[in-house]
């Protein structure tokens, strides 16, 4: 009992991160249940069964709170199923670790970019019908199902800055969005492993955790993107890509040391003061996706 609440827990603090920003799930949840004792393989395939429940409750409250582009989702949750299907299955063998820093190099700067923009510049005017293409969408989500799959997590790492660098998309819409056609790849994923592993690697105590305290974060994770802040949320969202991406090429280098992590952690705190504080310094004015008039939209958090 007391393992399934702290498996509770660990979902409950992944949800949160991941249904709010579009990204970290699998980091969050992975890191939490190796440190509670859990070995890598049994942490990674539970994870994504875990998923298949809190990505579809995920959906459904982005969607009940309109931060999902259907249209969208459509054109990138299925080749997103598919590569993650083939990364769980025939590809599972071929080793992903040589390009795992040039990615986290890449991802570390689309989130300097979206710190540059969202933060330090005007948050782009963007209309309520603009979406990014298939020439976009498919590429995108064959590559973040293959990498989320080999990789043990990466679906929103790779997907969601790449979007909201774009600049097509409302950076909310983007968020409900590819946490909506996560469920596809979960599912997707969920199937390869019960190919190529059965079930010996899954331990059901902790999907039954994972699921629980899912269930009750990813409501309020849903809510807080819609009434986040444009500067708010690019902060976030930025800092959550340098975090993540800066802890990856660290421990690629062996560079990993207390310094190290002080000074990324201290720069994130500052670029989230930075965002609070051009938030009250001007009155929020970025239009949501719906295209309603600010005034009508609630009083947004920060």
């Amino acid at each position: 009992m007391d393992k399934l609440l702290i498996f509770a827990l660990v979902g409950l603090a992944a949800q949160t991160i991941d249904g709010s920003l579009g990204m970290a799930y699998g980091v969050t949840s992975n890191t939490l249940l190796v440190a509670t004792g859990v070995s890598v393989a049994v942490a990674s395939a539970s994870v994504h069964f875990a998923e298949v429940g809190t990505t579809l409750i995920s959906g459904a409250s982005h969607w009940r709170f309109g931060n999902v582009d259907w249209r969208v989702v459509a054109r990138i949750a299925v080749p997103g199923g598919i590569g993650a299907f083939l990364g769980a299955t025939v590809l599972s063998n071929v080793s992903t670790e040589a390009a795992t820093p040039w990615v986290a190099a890449l991802l570390l700067v689309l989130g300097l970019y979206i710190v540059a923009r969202f933060v330090f510049g005007q948050p782009p005017a963007i209309k309520a019908d603009s979406r990014p293409g298939l020439k976009l969408l498919a590429p995108l989500g064959l590559i973040g199902g293959f990498i989320d799959s080999t990789g043990g997590g990466g679906w929103g790492p790779v997907t969601t800055p790449t979007l909201i660098s774009s600049g097509t998309m409302d950076p909310r819409k983007v968020i409900g969005s590819v946490s909506a056609s996560e469920f596809v790849v979960a599912v997707s994923a969920s199937l390869g492993f019960l190919v190529g592993l059965a079930d010996e690697a899954i331990d059901w105590r902790i999907v039954i955790g994972l699921l629980l305290g899912g269930c009750f974060a990813a409501p309020f994770a849903a809510y807080l993107v819609r009434h986040l802040s444009l500067p708010l949320l690019g902060a976030l969202v930025g800092t959550v890509i340098l975090v993540t991406n800066y802890r990856t090429l660290l421990r690629n280098f062996d560079a990993e040391s207390a310094p190290a992590y002080l000074h990324v952690v201290l720069v994130s705190l500052a670029i989230i003061a930075m965002a609070i504080y051009q938030v009250r310094k001007r009155p929020a004015v970025d239009v949501p996706a719906q295209g309603k008039r600010p005034e009508d939209e609630p009083a947004q958090l920060g």
